[in-house]
C-alpha cells in the first residue's frame, strides 16, 4: 500500500509520478524500495487520470449511503426488504473492482 500512497501523495502535491519520485518518498519514510513494484505501479498509472478515478471511487463508496431508504412513515404497514447477502457481496466486489482499476 505504501507504493500506492506514495503515488497519491505525488499526485496531491502536483509532482510527476515517476520511479525516482516514488523511490524518494519510500526511502524518506524508511521503506526499502522494490524496483519491480515501482516499475509496475508507474506503468499501471501511465494512462490513468488519478483525479477522475478517485472521484469515481468516492462516488461508488458513497452510493450505498445515498441510496438508503428514508424511515417509514408512522402507520405504514409496508415492510422494507433487505438485500440478500449475495447482493451485498456483489456490490462490495464491484466497489473493490473500481478501486483495483485505479491502481492496476
Amino acid at each position: 500500500m505504501e507504493y500506492i500512497y506514495s503515488a497519491m501523495i505525488l499526485h496531491k502535491v502536483g509532482k510527476d509520478i515517476n520511479e525516482e519520485n516514488i523511490k524518494k518518498i519510500l526511502t524518506s519514510v524508511g521503506v526499502k524500495p522494490d524496483e519491480a513494484r515501482i516499475k509496475a505501479l508507474t506503468a499501471a498509472l501511465k494512462d490513468v487520470d488519478i483525479e477522475e478515478a478517485m472521484n469515481k471511487s468516492v462516488a461508488v463508496a458513497a452510493a450505498p449511503v445515498a441510496a438508503a431508504a428514508p424511515a417509514e412513515k408512522a402507520g405504514s404497514e409496508k415492510k422494507e426488504e433487505k438485500p440478500s447477502a449475495a447482493e451485498e457481496a456483489k456490490k462490495e466486489e464491484e466497489a473493490a473492482a473500481g478501486l483495483g482499476a485505479l491502481f492496476g
